[in-house]
Order: structure tokens, then C-alpha cells, then sequence
């Protein structure tokens, strides 16, 4: 066995807690990954740093909370867009930056969604080689929006290599990638990120998979997610790496809750502080390492990934710069208790919520300004307010607001925080791809128009 890992990080796109058997679906398929629970560890309380995309993945990056790193509003959008002059900063040190520094071989497969300028793509920021979506699956030419969004984007390393591609192929394409790059690197430690399109719309799954799906197209993209993991694991074993390497599933944010995805029992969906928008799936398996079959209630968030990945591979963790995230190996190894406590909800600029073991207090929504408090082991699914019952608890909770804005801000209440850093902006930006109807798409316009 290596000292250090291999490290695969599968991320989905919108898959909601509910969506895997082993979450408690019933209408979706998903043996392998199942079986990568029972073979290993799943947490039921794993929280993205927020409830959209953009913000969500440069957090899950750099193991900070998304404001911290300028990524909590883009020109006031929730995520960044195609052409959009702002992106990852360069100075910023990702888990792919580090581990490449110590050694490791990095590779991003699939959706990147950190910004689509030269300056802040995936090979600027610790990967060595890139194969990709730069963004969301929707942001290409759709019926009803033929003059809002460029051609989308396939990317190799910095080069378009396709421009409006069939997405019904592109999980086969990403899958055949990963083999590659694992074959290539067997001899040595790597780091593949594999950052799926499914089950972000539109949905777009292979013939297969929709002629065999019980949910409909929704189904059938989580079930060729399933069928993709499934590769991943025959070719480690193929290789003789599957006690080498740690292999982690979970999602970008919630599910949007409607078109076959589930939430349940959470309230709330993607684009919430409500547990719906945030927790999701996580599944951690390390064969030899990891024993078989655990559950994990602690507190735990992708941005806790960041030292933890960076600890495995040896890779030292800045020292010049906050770091949010929080080693978890105590938790997978050595049956500790996990050093995070406390969990701030952020919703684009605004400080929504806090958790503290059991509780969660809402200050925010929206527009409404508010004071609720769940008890999240007691009820899951947020229906029961007790901060009537419980003030000495709100008002604890409160104190650990306060001390957030302090660091890091609240728009809400015009408090700036003093600890943030820039994200990246460039002069004259511009989109990677120009509609020209001369030339021989593969699909000029995709036939969804569904978005989101």
C-alpha cells in the first residue's frame, strides 16, 4: 500500500440528498454507489459552502467559505457566467496546486465553473491537463435563448476543441478520460477531479439509460452517474489501485426539487440555506483504510476536503491565508470527533444561517429578516421553530453570527468583514466561443430549452 493516496473527488451537479437508494431513493437506481457506501463511509450531515454552483465549487477548492475568496456574488449574479471577467484568483492555492507541488498528478474532468477566462482556468490552478464543460450544461445555445448564450464549450487543457457537442455523449467521453489518466498515472500518486454535467438541465442521458429509467430523465442521468462510478472502480481494481485510493462521491448543492429530484426528508432546495439547498451526499471509501459500512453524523463540509486531501498527499497547507475547512482523517481513521462544530450558511453575500451541533438558527431569507431555530436531530426536515422555547440558545447562536460578519461579512448588515481576499478580474473579457452559421456544429441548437 502507498503512503500517499490516490485521490478521486466525484462530483455531481444538483443531485439532491434524497436522490441515491442509500439516502433513501426509491425510484433511482444506483447499486455501485450503494455498494461504495457499504464498502465504506457515508455522512449524513455533509454540507456544501453554498446552495449554487460557482460558489460552491472555488469553496470546495480552497477550503474557503465562499465570500472569503470573493465568490460570493458575481456582479451581483449567483454564478458566473460565459465571457464574465471574473474568476478564481491566481493567487489563490487550490487542492490541485498543492498536491501538484508535492508530487501528485491532477486532472479535472467535466464542469470547472470558476471562471472561463485564461487566467482562471484549471490549468492555471494546479491541474495538469483539463477535459471539460468551463460551466453549466445550460449555458449554450438553447431554443427561446439563441442570442443570450455563446456555442458551449469543450475544452481540452485551454483549447476548444468542440463547440456545441451532444451531451447525451459527453459522460462517456469524460469516463473514457478517466481511464486514461488513471492508466497513465498507476505508477504514481494522482488526483482526478471528475465534476459531472448530470443532473444539472437539461438533461441529456444516453438512449440506454432513459429506455431503463423508472424516473424518467432525471432517473436516467443519476443512473448513468451510477453506471460511470461503477468504471471507475472496475478500472482501479484493473490496475491493482483500489486499496491505493480514496474515492469520494458527493454533490455541488441540492437538487432543484421538481423534474424527478428529491430533497427528502430536508426542506428546501438548490438556491436555500434550508438544509435541502446545502446538505447533500457524501461517500467516502478507502479499502483497508476506511472500514466498511460506517455512518457518519458529524458536522462535515466539502470545504474540509482542502486539508484533508492536502494532509493524505503530503502537501503542505498554507500558513499565509485562513483556511476554513478542517481535517477529517481523525473522523475516517481514527474514530475522533470531528473538530467542526459550527457551520455558517451563506446565501450569495448575505449570512443566512448558523449550525452548532444539534441547532440551527435562521436569520435571513431572501428578503425577510427573521429568527427561527430548528433542532436538526430532533427534526430533520426544519418545521418546528424553538427559538421561543429555547432564547438562551438563539442568543448563543447570535454571538457566533456576530463573530462570522466580523470575519468574513454580511451584506444583510452592511458589515464588510476583515478577513476576505479578492477574486480574480481581467480587462476586456470575452467568451471562448462565437455562433458563426457556417460552421459544421454536431448540434447548432440543442432541442431543451429547460434551464437552471
Amino acid at each position: 500500500m502507498r503512503s500517499r493516496p490516490n485521490i478521486i473527488l466525484i462530483n455531481c451537479d444538483d443531485l439532491g440528498y434524497g436522490d441515491l437508494g442509500c439516502y433513501g431513493s426509491r425510484v433511482n437506481r444506483t447499486p455501485v454507489i450503494d455498494r461504495m457506501a457499504s464498502e465504506g463511509m457515508r455522512l449524513t450531515d455533509f454540507y456544501m459552502a453554498s446552495p449554487v454552483c460557482s460558489p460552491s465549487r472555488g469553496a470546495m477548492m480552497t477550503g474557503c467559505y465562499p465570500p472569503r475568496i470573493g465568490f460570493g456574488s458575481f456582479d451581483g449574479e449567483w454564478v458566473l457566467f460565459p465571457g464574465q471577467g471574473i474568476g478564481l484568483h491566481p493567487d489563490e492555492k487550490t487542492i490541485a496546486t498543492q498536491l501538484r507541488d508535492a508530487g501528485y498528478h491532477t486532472m479535472l474532468i467535466g464542469k470547472w465553473h470558476c471562471g472561463d477566462q485564461p487566467a482562471f482556468l484549471p490549468t492555471r490552478h494546479g491541474f495538469d491537463h483539463y477535459y471539460g464543460l468551463p460551466y453549466s450544461n445550460d449555458m449554450g445555445r438553447q431554443p427561446g435563448r439563441e442570442d443570450k448564450r455563446p456555442p458551449l464549450p469543450l475544452m481540452r487543457d485551454e483549447e476548444v476543441i468542440q463547440e456545441q457537442p451532444d451531451q447525451r455523449s459527453l459522460t462517456e467521453r469524460y469516463v473514457e478520460q478517466a481511464v486514461r489518466f488513471i492508466r497513465d498515472h498507476r505508477e504514481n500518486p494522482f488526483f482526478l477531479y471528475l465534476a459531472h454535467m448530470h443532473v444539472h438541465l437539461p438533461h441529456y442521458a444516453p438512449e440506454r439509460f432513459e429506455r431503463e429509467s423508472i424516473n424518467g430523465e432525471y432517473g436516467a442521468a443519476v443512473e448513468c452517474v451510477d453506471w460511470s462510478a461503477g468504471v471507475l472502480l472496475d478500472e482501479l481494481k484493473r490496475q491493482n489501485l483500489d486499496e491505493d485510493t480514496l474515492v469520494v462521491f458527493t454533490s455541488d448543492n441540492g437538487s432543484r426539487g421538481d423534474r424527478g429530484g428529491s430533497n427528502t426528508p430536508l426542506r428546501g432546495k438548490k438556491g436555500t440555506t434550508w438544509e435541502g439547498g446545502q446538505r447533500v451526499p457524501c461517500i467516502l471509501r478507502w479499502p483497508g483504510m476506511i472500514p466498511a459500512g460506517q455512518v457518519l453524523r458529524d458536522i462535515a463540509s466539502s470545504m474540509d476536503f482542502y486539508p484533508t486531501f492536502l494532509r493524505l498527499g503530503q502537501a503542505i497547507l498554507p500558513t499565509d491565508r485562513t483556511i476554513d475547512g478542517v481535517d477529517m482523517s481523525p473522523l475516517l481513521f481514527e474514530k475522533g470527533r470531528s473538530r467542526r462544530g459550527i457551520f455558517y450558511y451563506y446565501m450569495k453575500e448575505n449570512l443566512e444561517a448558523v449550525r452548532e451541533g444539534r441547532w440551527k438558527l435562521h436569520v435571513h431569507k431572501e428578503d425577510t429578516v427573521m429568527t427561527a431555530l430548528y433542532d436538526l436531530e430532533q427534526d430533520i426536515g426544519e418545521q418546528t421553530d424553538l427559538a421561543r422555547v429555547h432564547p438562551d440558545v438563539v442568543e448563543r447562536l447570535q454571538r457566533l453570527l456576530d463573530a462570522c460578519r466580523k470575519d468574513i461579512g454580511d451584506a444583510v448588515a452592511g458589515v464588510p468583514g476583515e478577513n476576505r481576499r479578492p477574486a480574480g478580474r481581467v480587462a476586456h473579457p470575452d467568451t471562448l466561443t462565437h455562433y458563426n452559421p457556417d460552421h459544421p456544429y454536431m448540434l447548432a441548437m440543442y432541442d431543451k430549452g429547460d434551464a437552471g
